[in-house]
């Protein structure tokens, strides 16, 4: 299992008391499964994701990465967890205006210390697989939204993670490119194995989920997945 989230609560401060974000949550993602989480505005699908990314510890619960159990692991080790086994696909794709789109990909390589000729080859290989082989060497400004978001795709692939997290991705697209970039998600967890977690708002496109896991007021169940 990529995946593992075993009775998760997170709670925050609430005046004299606490609120709670998550009660008791499991969820289990295999590797080459999509997942997608849904639920009304806040009912703690953003809480559950900073979970799962371990930027948030929970009060109670286990958090179980590519068979690491990261309880009790200290900043450091979560942050090199980070780098080697999570990606993570924000909403906005937040991509630096002066780097071409090649470059995106290559500076997430350079931080894990790997050669500049390596890191050029794999970004060539994700732009391909995104279908963007003939754009490496575009700015953002040069790109369509839907292009842009690939791109975000492709760099959080650039360290072959065994988790991908991916939040509210076709937030600032029209229903096609929405379509468009959520079917690559899907080949590309089927493809490279990776468990994805996919946080949305847009019901529309739930026939791409392999599984369904809705959240309200912090507690989580599954759901058939609409193309099962």
């Amino acid at each position: 299992m990529s995946l593992e989230l075993t009775d998760v609560t997170l709670t925050y401060p609430d005046g004299e008391d606490r609120l709670t974000a998550l009660d008791a949550v499991s969820l289990t993602v295999p590797a080459g499964c999509l997942t997608a989480v849904i639920g009304p505005s806040g009912s703690g699908k953003s809480s559950l994701l900073a979970v799962a990314a371990t930027l948030i510890r929970p009060d109670r619960g286990r958090v179980v990465i590519d068979g690491t159990d990261t309880t009790g692991l200290g900043r450091a080790e979560l942050t090199a967890l980070r780098r080697t086994a999570l990606g993570m696909v924000f909403q906005q794709p937040n991509l630096l205006p002066s780097l071409t789109a090649a470059e995106q990909l290559e500076v997430m390589a350079h931080l894990d210390g790997r050669s500049p000729r390596k890191a050029r080859a794999r970004a060539r290989e994700l732009l391909a697989a995104v279908g963007l082989e003939g754009l490496a060497g575009r700015r953002p400004h040069q790109l369509s939204g839907g292009q842009r978001q690939r791109i975000n795709i492709a760099r959080a692939l650039m360290n072959d993670p065994a988790v991908l997290l991916v939040d509210e991705p076709t937030s600032a697209l029209d229903h096609e490119r929405g379509a468009a970039v959520l079917e690559l998600l899907l080949d590309l967890t089927h493809q490279r194995a990776t468990a994805t977690v996919l946080v949305t708002h847009d019901h529309s496109h739930l026939d791409v989920a392999d599984e369904i896991a809705e959240v309200h007021d912090g507690r989580l169940r599954s759901r058939p997945a609409a193309r099962l």
